[in-house]
């Protein structure tokens, strides 16, 4: 798998923002497939950052209701990747 293939994209949500400026903390929408020695090589690479640690969560599809059907949005995986000390990323 490539870096883009992997790192789909960062997440701008109130609390993931919330993690960015004091903590050096970043939330990225990632494949299910990924793991964490692959997200932290791929984050690295992309953002010319240096990783300190890397968190992954699997999050459950939400019931969703269309008409009389009942369904679920497909599972994600989202990454909490910890930069080290000095390194940023402009989310900009």
């Amino acid at each position: 798998m490539e870096n883009y293939d992997i790192v789909k994209t960062l997440i701008h949500t109130e609390k993931s923002t919330s993690l960015d400026e004091p903590f050096g903390r970043y939330i990225f929408w990632v494949d299910n497939r990924a793991n964490k020695i692959q997200i932290r090589k791929a984050v690295a690479e992309i953002y010319k950052v240096e990783v300190d640690f890397v968190n992954t969560q699997i999050v459950k599809g939400k019931a969703k209701r269309l008409r009389h059907k009942t369904g679920y949005t497909s599972d994600w995986k989202k990454a909490i990747v910890g930069l080290k000390e000095g390194h940023k990323i402009d989310t900009t």
